[in-house]
């Protein structure tokens, strides 16, 4: 072991973690500041230099500035929610704590601090250090060698883990360390935004690089590889190539090793104590600086302690344990806690459980199956509760039909409409019982929905909950079936430990159900939930198991129509360049307008040296020149093959032959629903390529057609209703084209006089007004000057004074508080509304405006959506409703229903929600769903 140890801790990772520490439990001084991040912190450097006593010790910080990942791959981390604002106040107090402590402080702009960890800590290892980076991100893993190491953080009870190249190679299941970042290439990361290869989990790559070694190789041998994940890999090249790019780690960032500046100084002078002092860490503060009498002997209450160094230093630690202020952080688990959980694995015995359950007015029950896909899931048990700390769990035969008989039994629960059926992600489960042939019937409750409706911008799992709201760690599901290469399957598991592990599930999730249906009756939102979320279960639960039929012929004869396309795009931008070179490359692609062409003469360049040809960057340069068009263009074009006409045929599900999207009711903040797998949201429909991806959404059968019923501009229509604006009220009541009849107005014309440009305008800024767009925000999309833009939007609410006058009055009630509802009260918390940063107050302010529109239309077409699955059900339609995108619903029509359809479809969309504004829908039909649209 080498005498000099270096720690790299990546500040923000660290920051984040002490943040949702004390989320629940925040630490307020007496000026309001929530010093938790702080105080979390400052106890993990307490922590890491009392017990692993490190030589040397560097903190890495992120800066503001975007880095070469941002610069290339404009949607990289895209998806990050916003800072919250206790962290961005807490960070110069940390900064402040890491100088007092004469701890290195280090940053570089255009690089993350995982590329500042990763090239220090390569240069360290070649200097005689042992280096150990200090992070909970499991992408560390690829810089790990001989001399460094993983240093994850404890979590939940678990102690720190310490990961060097065997523990690493272990968890990845792979046999070389540089084989991490293939795999993260191949499954991309949903955090990071970082796409890989649809499709393609983190199993699937391992396998992959067992037999093709690199991802390279496997890109090599793409054609080798058969079915479904050949045509995956096949069409997720490039964006695999551009994943293994974003996940790497640079190791030569521009930035010095400083062997003794990096020295660890454990002399500390007032400038600690006085920050402790500011921010009330008072038993901290009297933990590392004891309190002297005038003579400067110990106090009486004190035991004494070394002298310091100097009359006011001392060395930082004296017993760390007792460094926290006193606080009941413990989580229990079925160790620690009293329960009751039984095996029921006879007749008999499930007969008695059976007719216990009967004679309740509310069980909860949990599936255990074979697979995270319902629809492809086989059901290895079945667990119930009915009273806190008491559970039972039923083994099932792996033989369908002999499972199936078991199911039956309790079939007379299921249905019973008396008794109140409580689960988590309750969806899922209906969906496995209903392959059994077992219907759910009476009242429902999901945990999951629950805790959505309160917390609609937090996470929604049962572990997360149980840890929130009960102070419980349950049993994590890696303790019976283990993590990568090794994982097992469900069945592989012993009895008693799956019993111990389902019995909990139920028995956790009924806890919940009480605690969470306290609070939404304290917030008044039983209604949402009760008459639309759990609902929409049922209807949700019925689509996804009828899926849609796609025409594979279509999107093969449009696969080789791109194919045409962007080889034709392709020879245009190598004429217009005049030279031939590799489109796809950066590098390359910089070379060609900048050094060859020369179109700008002072051209951004990365951090690299490399020039910068993202699309934020080339868009500059579309108006005017042809080559950046093309290039647009083609990429464009790339993305709409390999994205969706590529890959939705190898969604196709051999058992039914059509694409079973799932719908995620616990996603989105605004009540809004998407899909993943495929994600039907995404469908590109601006483009007439796009568009054509419609045409390969066929009807199930000759004697069915597609029928779409789409709103018509609803969040329009809301805003107009919310507002009271009688001229917007009078456009929409009269059938106007509201973007004319906004342009006569805000240009001060008559409706004739209106010109395609005008409305054009006055369309951008009727959109733009519900999303709180700016005079600069308008500018740019409309390409006109900031002045001019600004003019427009002053004319607009000069004419719509009472648009003004809600947003204005929504804003203020929103700082009063800290929320805003949708017509049937789903709120959207603004927890920055009242913010002294004006970045996070702007972006709080536009969300109190959008939030109770986009919400409320999203509420309007799930109750539409309800409705119109409960007459459907009831009249015994052969028609079935088989998609939700947006605003629109999509039908596979039988020819005898479709003028009933239409009818019904119209008056339960247009009478969803009691509406001042007249509601319109559009409804056509068609052979597929493009023609009906």
């Amino acid at each position: 072991m080498r005498n000099k140890k270096l720690f790299l801790l990546d500040a923000y990772a660290l920051i984040y973690r002490a943040h949702f520490a004390f989320a629940k439990n925040p630490r307020i001084t007496s000026k309001g500041l929530n010093t938790g991040p702080i105080f979390g912190f400052t106890n993990t450097l307490l922590e890491v230099i009392k017990k692993e006593k490190p030589t040397h010790l560097v903190v890495c910080f992120d800066t503001k500035t975007p880095t070469f990942r941002h610069t290339e791959f404009v949607d990289y981390k895209a998806n990050r929610e916003e800072q919250p604002e206790d962290i961005t106040l807490a960070v110069p107090y940390i900064k402040r704590l890491i100088q007092a402590m004469n701890i290195p402080c280090l940053e570089k702009d255009g690089y993350e601090a995982d590329d500042v960890i990763g090239t220090l800590a390569k240069k360290a290892s070649k200097d005689e250090f042992e280096v150990f980076m200090y992070t909970p991100d499991k992408d560390y893993g690829q810089l790990v060698d001989e001399h460094i190491f993983l240093y994850k953080p404890a979590f939940l009870g678990n102690g720190v883990e310490v990961m060097g190249v065997p523990e690493v190679l272990d968890r990845w299941g792979i046999k070389r360390i540089d084989q991490v970042v293939d795999v993260l290439g191949l499954m991309g990361d949903k955090v990071d935004n970082i796409p890989g290869i649809p499709g393609v989990g983190e199993k699937t790559a391992v396998k992959l690089l067992e037999q093709y070694d690199t991802l390279e190789g496997i890109l090599e041998n793409a054609d080798k590889i058969s079915g479904k994940l050949g045509e995956k890999v096949r069409a997720g090249k490039e964006s695999a190539l551009m994943s293994k790019w974003l996940a790497k780690i640079d190791t030569e960032v521009p930035i010095e090793f400083e062997e003794e500046r990096f020295l660890l100084n454990e002399e500390y002078g007032p400038e600690l104590a006085e920050l402790f002092d500011e921010l009330e860490f008072r038993t901290l503060k009297s933990r590392i600086f004891k309190p002297t009498t005038e003579t400067g002997t110990p106090n009486e209450t004190e035991k004494p302690k070394p002298k310091a160094p100097e009359s006011n230093q001392m060395n930082l630690f004296g017993d760390l344990e007792e460094v926290s202020e006193p606080q009941d952080t413990t989580l229990h688990t079925a160790k620690d806690v009293l329960h009751d959980y039984y095996l029921i694995s006879t007749p008999e015995e499930r007969a008695e459980l059976l007719e216990y359950l009967l004679a309740q007015e509310e069980i909860c029950f949990d599936t255990e199956t074979t697979d995270i896909d319902a629809l492809d899931a086989q059901i290895v048990g079945l667990s119930f509760a009915y009273r806190p700390r008491e559970a039972f769990y039923i083994p099932f035969s792996p033989k369908f039909e002999e499972a199936k008989a078991v199911l039956i039994e309790f079939k007379p629960l299921f249905e019973n409409e008396n008794i109140r059926k409580v689960a988590q992600n309750i969806k899922y489960d209906l969906t496995i019982l209903a392959t059994y042939g077992v219907e759910v019937k009476g009242e429902i409750y999901d945990t999951m929905l629950a805790h959505y409706i309160l917390e609609p911008d937090q996470r929604h799992g049962m572990d997360y909950l149980a840890e929130t709201y009960l102070s419980y760690k349950p049993i994590p599901i890696s303790d019976l079936i283990g993590k990568g290469k090794k994982q097992l399957n469900m069945r592989d598991v012993p009895l008693e430990q799956i019993k111990e592990y389902a019995a909990e599930d139920a028995d956790i999730t009924l806890q919940l159900k009480h605690v969470l249906d306290a609070q939404i009756k304290k917030t008044d939102q039983g209604r949402l939930l009760q008459e639309v979320e759990l609902p929409l279960v049922h209807v949700l639960s019925d689509m996804e198991r009828t899926g849609v039929k796609i025409d594979v012929e279509a999107l093969h004869d449009l696969s080789n129509t791109l194919q045409k396309d962007l080889a034709k795009t392709q020879e245009d931008i190598f004429q217009l360049a005049g030279m031939e070179f590799n489109v796809g490359s950066p590098k390359q692609l910089g070379e060609i307008l900048f050094e060859h062409m020369k179109i700008d003469e002072k051209p951004k360049k990365t951090p690299t040296g490399q020039y910068a040809t993202g699309e934020d960057i080339l868009v500059n340069y579309e108006a005017d020149h042809e080559i950046v068009r093309k290039i647009l263009d083609f990429r464009e074009l790339s993305k709409l093959k390999s994205t969706y006409v590529d890959a939705l045929p190898t969604l196709i599900s051999k058992r039914t032959g059509r694409i079973h999207t799932t719908y995620n009711q616990a996603v989105a903040a605004t009540g809004r629903l998407s899909s993943t797998n495929p994600n039907l949201q995404n469908i590109p429909i601006r483009t007439e390529r796009g568009r054509e991806i419609r045409k390969a959404f066929i009807p199930g059968g000759e004697e069915f057609t597609i029928l779409s019923a789409d709103y018509s501009q609803i969040e329009l229509r809301i805003m107009a209703d919310f507002s009271g604006d009688e001229s917007m009220l009078e456009a929409f009541d009269n059938g106007m084209d509201i973007h004319a009849a906004t342009a006569s107005k805000v240009f001060g014309v008559s409706l004739e006089e209106v010109n395609s440009d005008m409305r054009r305008k006055a369309k951008m800024v009727n959109f733009g007004i519900i999303y709180g767009i700016s005079a600069f925000g308008l500018a740019q999309r409309l390409g006109i000057p900031r002045g001019e833009a600004k003019n427009i939007i002053d004319a607009y609410f000069t004419q719509f004074p009472k648009v003004k006058s809600y947003m204005d009055q929504t804003i203020e009630k929103a700082r009063e508080l800290e929320y805003v509802e949708t017509i049937l009260g789903r709120r959207r918390y603004l927890r920055d509304i009242n913010s002294r940063n004006q970045t996070n107050r702007g972006f709080a302010e536009r969300n109190a405006i959008n939030a109770p529109i986009q919400g409320s239309a999203a509420d309007m077409i799930k109750v539409a959506m309800i409705q119109i699955h409960d007459f459907m059900k009831k009249e015994n339609l052969k028609s079935k409703m088989i998609l939700q995108v947006h605003d629109e619903l999509v039908f596979d029509a039988h020819h005898s229903e479709v003028e009933f359809l239409k009818e019904k479809i119209d008056y339960y969309m247009v009478n969803a929600l009691p509406l001042k504004v007249k509601i319109e829908t559009g409804i056509g039909i068609g052979k597929n769903w493009l023609e009906a649209h």
